[in-house]
């Protein structure tokens, strides 16, 4: 089965725009790690501890509910969900050759195929950097000798570095070549963002219908976001409309919107909607 990366400039971003998209994954047995490039505070209602709990409660919302046999990361139809964050500061994010090479090393680690990322065209400027930065990261995850710093946390209990320090600081140590070595992931997709109100076109929309319960509790397991704030009372409302719009346009009951700027082979038709 595939490993997948889905990266979100904050935490919430993932499940906001393919939250349904995530859990039916993990159901059909991928490996699904989420990768927040912040930590998205401050905000008004939120703290770092606050956020970080809320991401890993949103995760075990994916996976299908909490109390899931011995703190496992698995789902009913055998995948994973995952998450780890880089730490890049929230609404300072730029693009850079560190931060391109950071990243690398997560698609590196993880062995993705397949990465996610929001639409290059967007109103939060974090959500644009961090784009630019994955589109060339998935380049840079190719390249051999050059030096990357070690991911952070859920490669082999954190343990992914090698001998030797990273010269930009990030990570402590360089990424161990032998154990992850160079890799280029075949299909780069993008997902929409709320921040984004006019959806442009898309290249194909996927059938949401059955994980559509799941993405909604991933959502509000975001409470300093989405209940403690006022504001953002209605985006569950507007989530669930959207959804239902897509979903119209291929005959079910919800769905989410992806684009790509890459042609998609299809072995059959069987798998239409």
């Amino acid at each position: 089965m595939a490993r997948i990366l889905v990266v979100g400039p904050h935490p919430d971003d993932q499940e906001l725009g393919m939250g349904g998209t995530i859990a039916l994954l993990a159901d059909q047995g991928h490996d699904v790690l989420l990768l927040d490039m912040t930590n998205g505070e401050p905000t008004p209602m939120g703290s770092p501890e606050v956020r970080a709990r809320e991401a890993e409660a949103a995760v075990e919302a994916l996976r299908g509910g909490a109390g899931r046999a011995g703190g496992s990361s698995g789902t009913p139809g055998g995948g994973s969900i995952s998450r780890v964050c880089l730490g890049l500061p929230n609404r300072f994010v730029e693009h850079s050759i560190a931060a391109r090479h950071r990243v690398a090393a997560v698609i590196r680690a993880h062995r993705a195929s397949i990465v996610f990322t929001p639409y290059f065209e967007d109103a939060h400027p974090d959500h644009v950097a961090a784009t630019r930065i994955v589109e060339d990261a998935r380049f840079d995850a190719k390249l051999s000798k050059i030096e990357m710093p070690s991911p952070p946390g859920v490669f082999d209990g954190g343990s992914a570095a090698g001998a030797g320090s990273h010269p930009d600081g990030h990570g402590g140590r360089a990424l161990d070549a032998q154990r992850f070595p160079p890799v280029y992931p075949k299909w780069l997709f993008y997902y929409y963002a709320t921040h984004l109100r006019v959806v442009p076109s898309p290249s194909f929309v996927v059938d949401v219908s059955a994980t559509m319960a799941r993405k909604v509790a991933s959502i509000l397991a975001y409470e300093s976001q989405f209940v403690a704030n006022q504001r953002n009372h209605g985006v569950v409302e507007w989530i669930r409309a959207s959804a239902t719009f897509l979903g119209s346009r291929i005959g079910v009951a919800a769905g989410e919107a992806f684009f790509t700027r890459e042609p998609v082979g299809l072995t059959g038709f069987g798998c239409l909607a």
